[in-house]
């Protein structure tokens, strides 16, 4: 199968899962600047969640970019990543109806790690399925410490929200400025 039709399917879910982020961001009850502070957490885990769904979708469009053929291993692999991912709206709405206690905050880093999971699960697929450890994308990646940081970084944030919520939310947003400028290693093979 052709990448392109698994980055088409990947790209709509993406969309979809943004728009009901969007969509779950309530209107102010006021008309004053008070009100609007009252949503400015609610706001904050918007931009972090979407900053995050779109780390993952731009690295996978990289990821796309250096893959030749898809196998179904690779496609529920995608699904798995796709899954986690469709979660994040769910999240935020729970700590839209709580705030930013313990659980809500630990359940953020489980979809996160998840997601995060199913992507290393995903690149190894797709290692397989073009040609192993000398395919361009096993390459570019090299023994992808950034990616095994980032995942122990979740990790601890999920263990830490029990005890300080902020601390774990604080760890989310270092995780996703280790993220936020394109994963070089992939575009350096691109070039290749």
């Amino acid at each position: 199968m052709e990448p392109a039709r698994l980055e088409a399917f990947t790209d709509g879910v993406i969309a979809i899962i943004i728009t009901i982020m969007v969509l779950e961001i309530r209107v102010p009850q006021g008309a004053d600047l008070a009100a609007l502070q009252a949503g400015v957490p609610l706001f904050l885990a918007y931009v972090l969640s979407y900053v995050n769904v779109g780390i993952f979708w731009n690295n996978h469009h990289h990821m796309l970019n250096v893959t030749e053929r898809v196998d179904g291993k690779v496609l529920w692999a995608n699904l798995a990543l796709l899954f986690w991912l469709s979660l994040v709206p769910f999240n935020i709405r729970w700590i839209d109806e709580v705030g930013f206690r313990p659980l809500p905050t630990a359940g953020y880093g489980v979809v996160l790690a998840c997601a995060s999971l199913s992507y290393n699960i995903l690149q190894r697929q797709i290692i397989a399925a073009n040609g192993g450890r000398e395919s361009r994308l096993a390459v570019a990646l090299g023994k992808d410490r950034k990616g095994k940081l980032s995942l122990l970084l979740y990790l601890a944030a999920i263990a830490l929200a029990f005890v300080r919520p902020g601390i774990a939310i604080a760890i989310y947003v270092t995780v996703s400025l280790m993220w936020l400028v394109p994963d070089t290693r992939i575009e350096a093979a691109l070039r290749r």
